[in-house]
């Protein structure tokens, strides 16, 4: 089953799809976003397995966006749904998977959901790889898997891995665990820091420049972005 996200400003355009969609018995998770910019700030909370976005919308378009997607690790596959012809060509420049055209049929649908499957199966099977990091808790080890993982600390000789319940110690160096988690959306934000993108929640500037993470679920701390990391990673936040 698949996740997806609908961008679009028309709400009757929204319902539609999410009803289409619910009838291919395909998609079982559905959120909405209005604007490419509540869109991102979704994106934050979770990545769906694909956008459907439409083309024209105020400030920020849907081609925009796409572009924006591009640059993140492990995109959502994006199918633009639209009602203007002459964006094909330019939405497949930014690797979209397929091009709706308004109103959406059914079978047509479907065909792009056999496109974007076809497309995220050789990321998920990569992803397969590594599920969960081996840790010491009380003297005997623990699998934790990665996707309950927050944020992963440099401290001295071990990386110290935080959930929101729970902390671990790790042998494994912070350089291999970047190594090993980047293709699952995690990045290496200071040298002693590496951030699941997923669970990042806000972002704030400090009178210094600095910038600081808030963590979803790790509410006693803020963490620091190396300067010369800062391009970089408002890149993979779609910033």
């Amino acid at each position: 089953m698949l996740r997806a996200m609908i961008v679009d400003d028309e709400v009757p355009a929204r319902s539609e799809l999410r009803y289409l969609l619910r009838q291919t018995g395909r998609v079982d998770q559905i959120t909405e976003a209005g604007s490419a910019r509540e869109a991102v700030e979704k994106l934050m909370e979770g990545r769906p397995d694909v956008m459907f976005m439409d083309i024209s919308m105020p400030k920020t378009s849907g081609m925009q966006l796409a572009e924006a997607l591009h640059k993140l690790r492990n995109p959502p596959a994006v199918v633009f749904v639209t009602a203007y012809s002459e964006y094909a060509l330019e939405a497949f420049d930014v690797n979209a998977v397929d091009y709706l055209m308004k109103p959406v049929e059914t079978d047509r649908l479907n065909q792009a959901l056999d496109k974007v499957q076809a497309h995220i199966k050789p990321e998920q099977q990569k992803r397969a790889s590594i599920e969960r990091i081996p840790v010491e808790k009380g003297g005997r080890k623990v699998l934790v898997p990665i996707d309950r993982i927050r944020y992963i600390e440099a401290k001295d000789d071990y990386s110290c891995i935080y959930t929101d319940t729970d902390r671990y110690l790790s042998t494994i160096s912070l350089a291999r665990l970047e190594k090993e988690l980047i293709p699952h959306g995690f990045f290496r934000v200071h040298r002693g820091y590496i951030v699941n993108l997923q669970y990042v929640e806000d972002v704030e500037v400090l009178p210094s420049g600095i910038l600081q993470l808030g963590v979803n679920g790790i509410t006693d701390k803020k963490i620091s972005v190396s300067r010369r990391r800062v391009v970089q990673l408002k890149h993979a936040l779609g910033l």
